[in-house]
C-alpha cells in the first residue's frame, strides 16, 4: 500500500448511501482521503475530470448515467470500486482484479477487504476491461433472454426480431438498428444496448455493434484493425476500432 492516502471521489444517487459510506471511511483515514461527492452521472464526470482523484466509489445504477457510462466518458479511468444492492448476479461478474465491488448497504468489515485488495487493483481500465464487465453484469441480471428489440413508428410499436438485426450504428445522438429488409431509430444509446444485447452482438467500435450471424467476412487491417463484411444487401463494411482487438480476436480464436 502506498504512503499517502488514495484521494477518493464517492458517486451515488442517494444522499443515505453517501453519507453511509463517508462515515465508513472514516475508520480508514490512512487509506483514503474523500475529495468531495456527486450525486449523479453528469456531475461524475466532471468532478473526477476536475480532481483526478486516486481511487471512485461508484453507484452502478444511477438516473441520466449510470455508472458505466460514467467511466466510458473518462480520458482516465481512477481505480473504481462499483457499489451495487443486486447482491444475487454480482459475484460472478466482478470476479475480477481489476476492479472491486461492494454490496449496499456496505459493511465495514466488507470495506477492510477493499483496502487489502487495493494493492491488486488495476489503475489504469480500458473500455473493454469496462465492457466486459458490464455485458458480464446485465446478462446475469436478465432473467430472460432478450430475443428482440422495440423501436417507435408513428403511434405504432414495432418488435424487431434480434436475430434479423445486422447491426446497430451510432451517428451523433441517433443510433440505427439495420435489418436486411429495412432501418429504424432506436431510442437506447449504444452502451445501452451493449448491457442487454445476447452474446451474438459484439461491439467492434465505438459506434457500430454487429450481430456476429451475419459476418461473413473479416480482413487484418492496418494498426490492429480489422474489415468486417456483413451479409446483408449492401454487403456493409465495418472498420473495427483498435480498443476492440483484443475482444475481437477472441471471437475469431487468433
Amino acid at each position: 500500500m502506498k504512503n499517502k492516502a488514495y484521494t477518493t471521489l464517492i458517486i451515488d444517487d442517494e444522499p443515505p448511501a453517501r453519507a453511509r459510506l463517508q462515515k465508513l471511511l472514516e475508520h480508514f483515514s490512512d487509506t483514503f482521503r474523500v475529495l468531495d461527492e456527486a450525486k449523479n452521472g453528469m456531475e461524475a464526470v466532471k468532478k473526477i475530470n476536475q480532481l483526478q482523484p486516486d481511487v471512485i466509489f461508484l453507484d452502478i445504477e444511477m438516473p441520466g448515467f449510470n455508472g458505466f457510462e460514467v467511466l466510458e466518458q473518462l480520458d482516465k479511468i481512477p481505480i473504481v470500486i462499483f457499489c451495487t444492492a443486486y447482491d444475487h448476479y454480482s459475484l460472478k461478474a466482478f470476479e475480477t482484479n481489476s476492479i472491486d465491488y461492494l454490496l449496499k448497504p456496505v459493511r465495514l468489515e466488507r470495506l477492510q477487504q477493499t483496502v487489502e485488495k487495493l494493492s491488486s487493483l488495476k489503475t489504469h481500465l480500458s473500455s473493454s476491461d469496462i465492457m466486459s464487465v458490464l455485458k458480464a453484469f446485465y446478462q446475469q441480471k436478465e432473467e430472460k433472454k432478450m430475443t428482440s428489440i422495440t423501436v417507435k413508428k408513428g403511434d405504432k410499436l414495432l418488435f424487431i426480431k434480434l436475430d434479423e438485426v445486422t447491426h446497430f450504428e451510432a451517428d451523433e445522438k441517433y443510433v440505427t438498428v439495420y435489418t436486411n429488409k429495412e432501418n429504424h431509430l432506436v431510442e437506447q444509446s449504444l452502451s445501452q444496448l451493449e448491457m442487454k444485447l445476447p452474446k451474438d452482438f459484439i461491439r467492434v467500435h465505438r459506434s457500430v455493434i454487429l450481430n456476429k450471424n451475419h459476418v461473413i467476412e473479416v480482413q487484418k487491417y492496418f494498426n490492429s484493425r480489422f474489415v468486417i463484411t456483413l451479409n446483408n444487401i449492401g454487403k456493409t463494411t465495418v472498420t473495427s476500432g483498435r480498443s476492440y482487438n483484443a475482444q475481437i480476436k477472441e471471437w475469431m480464436n487468433i
